[in-house]
């Protein structure tokens, strides 16, 4: 054995759980700070393995010095309430001037720490998701990687994209889950072989692309939904979606303002 194999033995020994989750995120702002590929990586989040940090470094590299509050729904690790949270203390490095929260159907206080809350509730829960806002403050990011039945994406969208921040961004990951009506991994969905399927998470978020031009319509009763005046853009990926919330009002360049 090596003298720094020692020390690095005699450290682990010392320290407890906690103390030694603050030294490897130390040592992974130091050495990895600014790619989210290699933190998904020291982690163990499967973010990188599912092909997601690319698009999150291009979507979240300038906000990365900001102070955001940001909301992940989905912890991981079941029900054993010391595992899962890779994904929380990434984010916690990735951005340091942030706080970092998450929701979980499990109890996952285990991962509370500085700039890291968990709650423990229904992500279709709309009483629960409400108060969870409500001590947050305003919430700048939110991530959906929770259950990935499309009926919960749906329903956890319709009740937080309104609740956030006019400029915030919201994410869907696992988005597969629209297509799959069988087991897949030993697990019935709720998707479907019907790529017309109006129930799935993709085809719902189809729906809202139509309102990104809500004010070219040429229907006079037409009543823009909320999501037609906040949605200002989206962005799909192989999986996953990115939604950027702001005021829809630019009016049309033919036809003017038409709708308050």
């Amino acid at each position: 054995m090596t003298v720094s194999e020692n020390i690095k033995g005699q450290l682990k020994s010392r320290l407890n759980e906690q103390q030694k989750r603050i030294v490897k995120r130390v040592l992974c702002r130091l050495f990895y700070g600014g790619s989210l590929s290699k933190l998904a990586l020291a982690s163990g989040t499967d973010k990188y393995s599912h092909h997601y940090t690319k698009y999150y470094q291009h979507h979240f590299g300038l906000l990365r010095k900001k102070k955001l509050n940001i909301l992940e729904i989905g912890i991981g690790g079941y029900d054993d309430p010391r595992a899962g949270g890779s994904s929380l203390r990434m984010w916690g490095i990735y951005f340091p001037n942030s706080n970092i929260f998450g929701i979980d159907i499990n109890d996952k206080t285990y991962h509370d720490e500085h700039r890291i809350k968990t709650f423990r509730g229904s992500q279709i829960d709309k009483d629960f998701l409400i108060k969870v806002i409500k001590e947050i403050g305003t919430v700048d990011i939110i991530i959906d990687d929770g259950s990935h039945y499309n009926d919960h994406v749906i329903t956890t969208f319709k009740i937080l994209f309104p609740l956030m921040n006019i400029n915030g961004i919201y994410v869907v990951e696992d988005l597969q889950t629209s297509y799959w009506d069988d087991f897949v991994a030993g697990q019935k969905w709720d998707g479907s072989k019907d790529l017309t399927a109006s129930h799935t998470s993709v085809n719902y978020f189809k729906t809202l692309i139509d309102g990104l031009n809500y004010e070219e319509f040429v229907d006079d009763e037409y009543k823009p939904s909320y999501f037609d005046k906040h949605i200002i853009s989206m962005h799909f990926y192989h999986n996953i979606l990115f939604i950027y919330k702001g005021l829809n009002n630019e009016g049309s360049n033919i036809l003017g303002k038409r709708f308050l």
